[in-house]
């Protein structure tokens, strides 16, 4: 099912938009490494639906229960099983398209690959799995802060045709966390939750883009082929529900540029190591990270649920026309925000882990 993320720190998710929970069970943790429930809630509260008039009114508290791998609030080392129990779940009112192919959703292609589905939501490609991803990105955040002085911040950078102009290096959390649609540049978030409120009035969605910052990374981490840094940072944020590109550093800006624009002249920096001028590199080279901060952005589609009439088949090859029902989100990007964050801290602590066990030998002489 693929349902496995990371190779030491490794997660699991399980669990469907309308059962009885959800979850993510995570192995390779360090031991005695402090974490509560209340430091993994944090996350869960900021991506939760019924946060805001800009999200599903789904009522879900997603509170988290961890099952095992914690004791008197440091880890032990063995796997960590978190729990969140589904309560506001309504799947009645996906009863009328139980038999219906819902227009840019997995109902169809989940059909044609395992010959049934959970028609009750979006079942397992519902982003209600994300709580998983977002629970264990708590636990792997901590480890980054505590073991690596690691800080990660994402940020609304568009919604449709509205851009924010923000500064990477001094962003904050609160920052973030003072707007609704998570923007912090309040112009643009103004603007953005008109939009997001103009489409959710007559029935349409919107999409956009999380940009992502990974300040403190340390040069080393990443592999120089299949395992590159910024590979397993395109997996990790291209298996989020609806997202549709990645790009880092310049990304496809950089393809307007020629050479001598684009490259990342070295200066000694005052911590006496080699530092970029420009960082279009977005903090990786070679896929391995160069020391610089690590600079991410993800586009998100507009939500596939809406509510104005679309053209769609049945199962039977029937035309129909559909008007969904339920409660969706106008726009995914305010919650999109701790889920780009939470892959973005898992993928760091699997390599910052793997790095542990590369660099194990004293420098050799000269170095």
């Amino acid at each position: 099912m693929g349902s496995d993320f990371g190779k030491i720190f490794r997660i699991s998710t399980f669990g469907e938009s309308h059962g009885g929970a959800v979850g993510v069970v995570v192995d390779g943790c360090p031991p005695r490494l402090a974490i509560s429930a209340e430091e993994i809630q944090r996350d869960l509260d900021r991506r939760r639906p019924g946060q805001s008039r800009l999200t599903t009114p789904r009522d879900e508290a997603d509170s988290a229960e961890i099952v095992s791998g914690v004791f008197e609030g440091h880890t032990l080392g063995t796997p960590i099983a978190i729990l969140v129990r589904n309560h506001d779940a309504r799947p009645h009112a996906y009863e009328h398209m139980k038999d219906v192919y819902r227009p840019s959703h997995a109902d169809y292609t989940t059909e044609a690959k395992y010959g049934i589905r959970n028609w009750q939501g979006g079942g397992r490609a519902s982003a209600r799995e994300t709580i998983g991803r977002v629970a264990s990105g708590a636990i792997a955040r901590k480890l980054l802060l505590q073991a690596a002085g690691i800080e990660v911040i994402a940020w609304v950078r568009s919604v449709h045709e509205v851009e924010a102009k923000v500064d990477a290096a001094s962003v904050t959390l609160d920052a973030v966390e003072h707007s609704l649609v998570r923007c912090p540049e309040p112009t643009a978030a103004a603007e953005m939750i008109e939009r997001i409120d103009a489409a959710r009035a007559r029935g349409d969605s919107l999409g956009g883009v999380v940009e992502c910052v990974a300040r403190g990374v340390p040069p080393g981490l990443g592999e120089p082929v299949f395992d590159k840094l910024e590979a397993d940072l395109a997996r990790g944020l291209m298996s989020l529900p609806a997202s549709k590109g990645f790009e880092i550093g310049s990304g496809f800006g950089g393809t307007r540029m020629t050479g001598i624009e684009h490259n990342d002249p070295f200066v000694t920096g005052a911590d006496g190591r080699p530092h970029t001028a420009s960082n279009r590199s977005g903090g990786i080279q070679g896929g391995i990270s160069n020391g610089e901060p690590l600079l991410v952005r993800v586009a998100f589609k507009p939500t596939a649920t809406i509510s104005q009439a679309q053209q769609t088949v049945t199962r039977t090859g029937g035309a129909t026309t559909l008007e969904a029902q339920g409660r969706h989100d106008p726009c995914v990007l305010p919650r999109a925000v701790p889920m780009v964050e939470a892959m973005v801290c898992l993928v760091l602590a699997d390599h910052w882990l793997r790095q542990r066990g590369v660099d194990c030998l004293p420098p050799l002489a000269g170095a």
